[in-house]
């Protein structure tokens, strides 16, 4: 059967996971060039220039080096360096908020992927179990018919299952890459944040 035949064949069922295909295709994409928008300079690179402006007495070299790189590590880093005439509490607390909003942003529409990757695999059933229902109902109320069609009518049902799945794995796999990847991001940030409280523990002694 062609794709198209495997729709009409699989009814609403199939047009529900359609939809749930392209939205999980789309916030993939969206998510994959974000991630990687924001990754463009590692960790260690981004601290040892901060570093070295500090070493020159150079805190507003560092604030601009972290507003010329658009990462979540670059944002707490900012946070700590314009709270660097408080105390080590304020200025760990604006750290602290800035992880929060920075992961909060990483994590967005995250959660539909996992949810569509999680109930594809139902919703294909549930078009499964419809279908073989309707071949059976039909079977029984026309003299019509055979194992011939009753065979055909089940791998017709079946398309929805086979289509769930289709959009379930792809899901599941990317919500996984999702969240190893905030989680490599938050341990950026974290890490920058205890930098960025030594540098300015330093440079008060």
């Amino acid at each position: 059967m062609s794709v198209l035949q495997l729709i009409k064949s699989g009814g609403f069922t199939m047009l529900v996971l359609l939809a749930c295909s392209v939205i999980s295709i789309a916030i993939i994409v969206q998510r994959c060039l974000y991630y990687h928008s924001r990754s463009r300079i590692k960790r260690k690179d981004f601290m040892d220039m901060i570093k070295k402006e500090f070493e020159k007495g150079g805190a507003k070299q560092a604030l601009e080096i972290c507003k010329l790189h658009d990462t979540p590590f670059s944002s707490v880093v900012h946070a700590g360096l314009t709270f660097a005439g408080h105390n080590e509490k304020e200025i760990s607390n604006n750290m602290e908020r800035e992880i929060v909003v920075e992961t909060t942003t990483l994590e967005n529409f995250t959660a539909i992927v996992g949810t569509i990757g999680s109930i594809a695999v139902y919703i294909g059933l549930f078009g499964t179990v419809l279908g073989i229902i309707r071949v059976f109902h039909d079977v029984s109320t026309t003299s019509a018919g055979g194992i011939n069609v009753v065979i055909r009518g089940i791998s017709e049902a079946l398309a929805c299952t086979a289509a769930g799945l289709c959009v379930a794995v792809p899901a599941v796999v990317a919500y996984n890459f999702f969240i190893k990847r905030i989680d490599a991001f938050i341990k950026d940030m974290e890490l920058c944040a205890s930098e960025t409280m030594d540098l300015l523990t330093l440079r008060r002694k």
